[in-house]
């Protein structure tokens, strides 16, 4: 899910005389005087793009293409890389593997209500989980469509929402925690937390810093539960070896945040592939589910 900076914050390129020129520029010529032009888009309105907005990526755009032709570094704007958009969409290529990434959880839903017996007593909890993986992927899409403070918090809130319960469910599982009341205090142990973590970044301060660091070692915790199952079923369970891979390869996904690079064609970049690497894991984990 999303890991860049908010527009709040200032990047070199916004920072640049040269950007803000043809801004003061565009907004004069053309915003101010908004009544006599012709209107934005249809797909321009329809996702809030207003006049300045329009004027900032026009801008930005214009600078890029100037940057590219003099082999000169290409900036960052407002936090984030210089995207071509969609109708009206920021990221693209995030929007779409964001999707994709959700319909892998819709195309399971189905198969865990068939396939699951109705007695077992993980059934609601993968119910869930697929329920809460449609969530988040769905919010990551509306992120990065349009990036404003509040589908920011939505796409951060849900991911984090999505790691705590997969903490949640696969202790249950490890421990064969099939007590109810057992099953509600776990619950309780996880929801505080995760309130508080919500609450901190929503009324005190919405650290980027924090957030990455806290949901790194919910999902380092997760990961290494799984990882302490398989070395102890490998024996009994042919299958036990997969949630350690699956651990590995979404861990070396995570790692394409690393190599935080301009966006290839103005389209791909290290948070989009990190997303497109995701989709194809996200069946393997439920045949994984699904074979225990």
């Amino acid at each position: 899910m999303a890991c860049c900076a908010s527009l709040a914050f200032a990047s070199s390129g916004d920072r640049q005389e040269e950007y803000i020129s043809c801004v003061n520029k565009c907004d004069s010529e053309t915003c101010l005087k908004e009544e006599q032009l012709e209107p934005l888009d249809l797909s321009l309105r329809l996702t809030k793009w207003t006049c300045i907005d329009n004027c900032k990526y026009l801008c930005m755009h214009s600078i890029t293409n100037d940057a590219i032709e003099q082999n000169l570094p290409v900036h960052q704007y407002h936090g984030k890389w210089p995207f071509h958009r969609f109708l009206g969409m920021q990221e693209p290529a995030s929007v779409l593997f964001s999707l994709l990434n959700g319909y892998m959880h819709v195309l399971a839903w189905p198969r865990l209500k068939r396939v699951i017996p109705e007695n077992y007593y993980m059934r609601p909890f993968y119910l869930g989980y697929a329920i809460v993986g449609m969530n988040t992927w769905l919010w990551s899409a509306v992120y990065h469509s349009r990036d404003w403070p509040s589908t920011e918090k939505l796409d951060y809130f849900s991911a984090g929402t999505a790691i705590m319960y997969g903490l949640f469910y696969t202790v249950i599982r490890v421990t064969r925690m099939v007590n109810i009341r057992s099953q509600l205090v776990w619950g309780v142990v996880c929801l505080v937390p995760l309130l508080l973590h919500i609450g901190y970044l929503t009324f005190v301060h919405f650290d980027y810093g924090y957030n990455m660091a806290a949901t790194a070692t919910i999902g380092g915790i997760h990961n290494l539960w799984w990882i302490c199952w398989s070395i102890m079923n490998w024996r009994e369970r042919p299958y036990a070896w997969e949630p350690t891979v699956s651990a590995i390869l979404i861990t070396s996904a995570m790692c394409l945040e690393i190599l935080d690079f301009a966006p290839l064609w103005g389209i791909l970049d290290a948070h989009s592939l990190w997303h497109a690497a995701t989709i194809p894991l996200v069946p393997i984990w439920y045949r994984f589910l699904l074979k225990d």
